[in-house]
């Protein structure tokens, strides 16, 4: 499999997010189906989106005290390094401490079942779930045969998404640690733990909706939670209008509904 924007592998594992290859997802479900009123807020929002070498180093801001990446605009961005899956954090359900470290997808390509299980995490008030497990199974209901668990390859958004509504997901247990994927794939999944429904935005206005998120808003950039541990700002915030661009370029920006 080879990321289709750079025409060849990641030079860094961890950018392990694939564009899927149609977007029937994002045409047949948008958040703009439901009823302004039926729309979530304050949820925690999951991203897939072309990373771009100047994401790597995020900057302090010396007005707000904040991490930023890409403060230049997206004029700035120059070369696409990779694909990468990060989940947002609304207003009203702060990220963890432990999360940020308990959330750490080292030098693997599973930043899709980081993600979405950091995602899954602030929905579920604090319960933490087996991430390497989901990147497994998503690789499993891609549409790519060379995506397998058990490779370094990536995954979609979309597959990952597909399996929290078809399986749910697997609550951690300190006895996972060490096991292999041959091993992760007895685990017993639950339905209550994964997703009902859940829909795609287009625009950051969409995102900013869901998220519900003040600081945010007052920012003008939406709050990353990324999976690199302490090598990598908790919470870094990317502008809008970069935000906007990476939409455009085939992001795929999903959106739980079901609570």
């Amino acid at each position: 499999m080879r990321y289709r924007p750079i025409g060849t592998d990641a030079e860094d594992q961890r950018l392990g997010r694939f564009i899927p290859d149609d977007w029937r997802h994002v045409e047949r479900y948008p958040i703009t189906a439901l009823a302004p009123e039926a729309r979530p807020k304050r949820t925690p929002v999951v991203i897939g989106v072309n990373w771009y070498r100047e994401f790597d180093n995020p900057e302090k801001d010396a007005t707000s005290g904040e991490f930023f990446i890409a403060k230049g605009g997206a004029k700035s961005l120059t070369q696409v390094r990779g694909g990468h899956c990060v989940c947002l954090e609304p207003g009203g359900l702060t990220d963890k401490d432990r999360n940020y470290s308990f959330y750490n997808q080292g030098h693997e390509g599973a930043c899709v079942g980081f993600g979405w299980s950091r995602c899954m995490t602030l929905l579920n008030r604090g319960q933490y779930y087996a991430a390497r497990w989901l990147w497994d199974r998503a690789k499993e209901q891609d549409e790519w045969p060379e995506t397998k668990p058990g490779d370094n390859n990536g995954t979609s958004v979309r597959a990952a998404a597909e399996i929290l509504v078809a399986k749910g997901h697997v609550d951690w247990k300190k006895a996972f640690a060490d096991d292999d994927y041959l091993t992760r794939g007895g685990y017993e999944a639950d339905l209550k733990d994964g997703l009902a429904v859940f829909r795609w935005a287009k625009t950051v206005d969409d995102v900013h909706q869901a998220l519900g998120n003040e600081r945010a808003d007052e920012l003008g950039a939406v709050p990353i939670l990324n999976s690199w541990g302490a090598g990598y700002p908790h919470r870094t915030y990317l502008p809008d209008e970069v935000l906007q661009r990476l939409i455009d370029e085939e992001g795929e920006v999903a959106i739980p509904t079901d609570r």
